[in-house]
């Protein structure tokens, strides 16, 4: 039976989906947020351009995606009586990979990643009474485990309910995880927790840009306010979406919970500043909260000068930037037999991909007139 996915118009999403076409031969199911068909294909050719030509696309779309409008925060997924059956009659696991990002709305994280997430585990209760259910793989992310500076966090611990959250994102997110834990059958939920994704360790494009401007400054900053051997937990997209495929497809995994992560193989800033080229630039870890604060207030108070888009942004990430966690990734490594590969090898090829596009993707148009609708 078939897989549905969730949130393949994403960063993440558009890779899984990638991943999962041309890892097996059976259809996959997508849930795209559109009122028309001819407007879902189209956010899926902008999504997926990454990854294929529009020929290849195309031959996809007409014989394995399986595209139905709907939307995570609407109840029964927005969809109708016939399409929720037709899909229910379809799959059997779900890789739910929607999710908001948004680190400055706590209400918008509520309604999709906890909101949402209920919504997607309604459906596979579903399935569970249908007795069609094998697995649903939850993509949360490191950033459940909250403020733990120093740390060096394990799958098990990482939640504590009476820890400081990171941002809206974090505490979301770990409630969903607690949502699907307990409403779907022990045994059959898989919880993958990325660290921070950033660009692809096979080529240099990317659609996706916020920590790549991030790091742009890294290399160009007078001075830095973090200290050189802090480190950083990087994953490349390409990796994180071959191990949740994979896994996702295994009959047994070892574990419920895996840290898709760097872990100990981290790069310190002082490594990351030497890989982009910054130079011997001073580290002056005591201006962190002075600087924070001037991220604060330029983010806030004056949103409209030109360097208060790049504050607005440090201003999200620096309590990411500044936690120096290691997300122990052992099972992971003892699962697939390998980690990802480390940032330092494809950062500056994607530094400089991003700096000639002016941190922007040349999105290829969707061709017309309109071609075949999707197969049924």
């Amino acid at each position: 039976m078939a897989v549905l996915l969730t949130g393949v118009t994403g960063f993440l999403g558009s890779y899984l989906a990638a991943e999962l076409l041309k890892g097996q031969d059976g259809p996959l199911c997508l849930l795209v947020r559109a009122r028309r068909p001819k407007e879902a294909e189209g956010r899926l050719w902008r999504s997926l351009q990454l990854h294929f030509d529009y020929d290849s696309f195309q031959r996809l779309y007409r014989t394995r995606m399986k595209v139905y409008l709907g939307d995570i925060t609407q109840r029964d997924l927005g969809l109708s009586a016939e399409a929720r059956e037709d899909l229910r009659s379809r799959v059997d696991s779900v890789i739910h990979c929607a999710a908001s990002l948004n680190r400055r709305s706590y209400e918008i994280c509520l309604n999709v990643n906890v909101k949402g997430t209920l919504e997607v585990v309604k459906f596979a209760q579903e399935l569970v009474r249908r007795g069609t259910f094998r697995r649903f793989s939850n993509v949360s992310t490191v950033a459940v485990s909250g403020h733990r500076r120093g740390e060096t966090v394990k799958e098990e611990g990482a939640i504590r309910w009476n820890a400081p959250d990171l941002d809206a994102y974090g505490a979301t997110k770990k409630v969903a995880e607690h949502l699907v834990r307990e409403l779907l059958p022990q045994g059959a939920v898989l919880t993958f927790r990325p660290s921070a994704i950033i660009g692809d360790s096979r080529f240099a494009a990317t659609t996706q840009f916020d920590m790549v401007r991030a790091f742009a400054w890294l290399a160009k900053a007078p001075a830095l306010p973090l200290n050189p051997d802090w480190r950083i937990d990087i994953v490349p997209a390409d990796f994180t979406a071959r191990a949740i495929a994979e896994l996702h497809r295994r009959e047994r995994p070892k574990h419920d919970i895996y840290h898709l992560s760097a872990g100990t193989d981290s790069l310190s800033y002082r490594e990351v500043v030497a890989v982009l080229g910054g130079g011997r630039r001073p580290f002056l870890p005591g201006l962190q909260r002075p600087f924070t604060r001037l991220c604060d207030w330029l983010s806030d108070r004056h949103p409209n000068w030109r360097i208060s888009r790049m504050a607005t942004l440090l201003k999200f990430f620096m309590p990411h930037l500044v936690e120096n966690t290691v997300y122990d990734n052992a099972r992971l490594k003892e699962e697939l037999g390998e980690g990802p590969p480390s940032f330092g090898a494809y950062a500056k090829a994607l530094m400089a991909y991003a700096e000639e596009h002016h941190f922007k993707y040349p999105y290829r148009p969707f061709p017309e007139p309109p071609v075949l609708e999707a197969a049924s």
